[in-house]
């Protein structure tokens, strides 16, 4: 088990409930606003920062702000790849996703053939994820080709889960997608924490601590905001706090 992993898993098996901040590079946040953002973020108690976005993402650019995050808190920062063109030598950990629910057979093995190699030479360390996108109208959808996942057939999430912890993934993410007009249901959390022992990961469309809250009540183990950050980072830190203080 690497050092991101033990980090994150002892947290968990602690009941604590964590809280991931994503930057995305293509936004071209200023450097002294990052480290504004970055630093009130860890002081309200965000856990992780990830960095990726679907489309525009430039590795000199992932490069730079993963610099800047760990010099500024000295969290572990993870990517959270798009594609390749996120990968960074500069980071700590991937998220080596597989987009489970993709009609693209590129986000299905392809591009986790491509990017392996180069998070081997990297010193990368690698976090086996289940990657599910929920709606049909974000970038992600779009980008991902991916089949919905009918919001009243929490049974199907939990094949999905299953599915992934039978292939030796370690965590599971459940995305509603970036500026996602709603959340996950809960009952996808619910009834996937009760029947696996998948670390679970929910974002998009968070932005109350009172959704967050619900979520992690539900099961969620981690809780991932982006969009929020860049519109107005104390409300993120309120989400923060909210997720601490259940």
């Amino acid at each position: 088990m690497g050092r991101v992993s033990k980090y994150l898993r002892e947290k968990v098996e602690r009941g604590e409930k964590l809280h991931f901040t994503l930057i995305d590079p293509a936004k071209k946040i200023d450097h002294s606003q990052l480290e504004k953002i970055a630093l009130g973020l860890y002081e309200a108690g965000t856990d992780a920062f990830l960095i990726g976005g679907s489309i525009g993402v430039a590795p000199e650019d992932a490069g730079e702000i993963a610099d800047v995050l760990k010099k500024t808190t000295g969290l572990p920062v993870i990517i959270f790849p798009g594609n390749i063109n996120c990968l960074t030598p500069r980071a700590d950990a991937v998220l080596f996703m597989v987009l489970m629910n993709s009609l693209e057979p590129y986000y299905l093995m392809q591009a986790q053939v491509q990017a392996a190699p180069l998070v081997r030479r990297y010193g990368l360390e690698a976090l086996p994820t289940g990657y599910i996108v929920f709606y049909g109208d974000t970038s992600v959808a779009h980008v991902g080709r991916i089949q919905p996942i009918p919001p009243d057939k929490p049974e199907l999430g939990l094949a999905y889960a299953l599915a992934a912890e039978m292939m030796g993934y370690q965590y599971l993410y459940l995305e509603a997608g970036s500026g996602a007009s709603r959340p996950v249901p809960e009952a996808f959390p619910s009834i996937i924490k009760k029947h696996t022992s998948l670390i679970l990961i929910v974002g998009g469309g968070i932005r109350s601590p009172e959704t967050a809250r619900s979520l992690t009540r539900a099961g969620a183990d981690v809780i991932v905001t982006g969009t929020i950050v860049e519109e107005d980072y104390e409300k993120a830190s309120n989400i923060i706090r909210a997720i601490k203080s259940r």
